[in-house]
């Protein structure tokens, strides 16, 4: 099926569209857009700066990708990109920003991805495969987010999070430190209430897996000592268990930065 372009989008001259891409009634597309095949682009939506977007991505009305970062003062550059995977969903009033060039320049989401109405990444975020983010929520710059995490609804991320794989984010969370890998956090300012169970069980995590990661989290977390001793003697003792260092070593990777604990 040829690419469809309605007669009331505009456009720009430099924009590669791919084969069958529909382009909906007052959409606008930029002279730097690269639009992959299959997308479809409902209604006003608009894909504008140096942004690419993967095959089989849906835009639905109001969805904005690639505008420029929120910084008060940045000026257009064409370091500043973004990237989104394939089969990837952007509902009404999503919008993604371009990269900060003195930061490398590039906010990059992966295969996958379902933004709800209203969700926001701003600049220079990460966003790993298959991430979920419910209506409304906001990522700040310089997020990382790994695969499988799950926000719910109204949820806010501070700047330079770090938020491991198959993490939950709580409805209405305000989270201002990082998350561990399969950890689940909730409140505000959100805490550590335990391990994304119900998330890991429908990945498919089986029994002995799941008792990997709860014996590291105990570990870690719970006990007498300090949380640092505590630390360095899991990373000794989980050494040959994968998925617990796969916790542990986030923790270490993070240096000082702040990591969010159980109440």
């Amino acid at each position: 099926m040829p690419t469809q372009i309605h007669p009331s989008a505009f456009v720009e001259d430099g924009a590669e569209l791919g084969t069958d891409v529909s382009i909906g009634p007052f959409c606008h597309i930029g002279a730097h857009a690269v639009i992959g095949d299959g997308c479809v682009l409902q209604t006003h939506s608009v894909v504008t700066g140096h942004t690419t977007i993967g095959c089989n991505s849906v835009l639905y009305p109001h969805a904005t990708l690639g505008c420029n970062p929120q910084v008060i003062g940045f000026q257009s550059d064409p370091e500043s990109r973004l990237e989104v995977g394939e089969n990837c969903t952007f509902r009404e009033y999503v919008t993604v920003h371009t990269g900060m060039p003195k930061f490398g320049g590039l906010t990059k989401i992966g295969d996958h991805c379902y933004m709800m109405v209203g969700a926001h990444v701003a600049h220079d975020g990460q966003i790993g495969n298959h991430v979920v983010m419910a209506n409304n929520v906001a990522l700040a710059g310089h997020i990382e987010v790994g695969d499988h995490v799950w926000f719910g609804g109204l949820a806010a991320v501070h700047q330079f999070t770090r938020i491991g794989r198959n993490a939950f984010i709580g409805g209405g969370a305000i989270l201002v430190e990082d998350v561990i890998p399969f950890g689940s956090v909730v409140g505000n300012h959100a805490k550590l209430s335990g391990l994304n169970m119900v998330g890991l069980k429908r990945r498919g995590f089986d029994k002995s897996q799941l008792m990997q990661i709860r014996s590291a989290y105990k570990a870690v977390f719970f006990g007498e000592g300090l949380f640092k001793d505590r630390l360095a003697q899991a990373a000794i003792d989980f050494a040959e268990k994968p998925l617990a260092m796969e916790l542990i070593k986030f923790i270490q990777v993070g240096g000082d930065r702040p990591i969010c604990k159980p109440a």
